[in-house]
């Protein structure tokens, strides 16, 4: 992976963050749903590449989508570790 392509990813994820907590709800503050959309996105993409799945659409469009796909995924895995430990208690 190029220092570009990981900039991009960066800063997608960025957008993907926000765009997922605005979508299925964030609960981890801005910086934390910022930081679940950077990790998000790659995410969705190795959910994508493991799969062998396709962006619907191409370009700069389909690696928003990608990243947003990722962070939701990850937003919904969290909030279910959390709900689980919130009843052990």
């Amino acid at each position: 992976m190029s220092n570009e392509s990981l900039v991009t990813w960066i800063v997608v994820g960025l957008f993907a963050g926000w765009l997922a907590s605005v979508a299925v709800g964030g609960g981890w503050g801005l910086i934390g749903d910022i930081i679940l959309g950077v990790v998000g996105s790659f995410v969705g993409s190795l959910i994508f590449r493991e799969l062998r799945w396709h962006a619907p659409f191409g370009g700069l469009a389909g690696v928003i989508f990608v990243a947003f796909v990722g962070a939701a995924v990850l937003i919904l895995a969290l909030r279910g570790v959390r709900m689980l430990t919130l009843r052990r208690r």
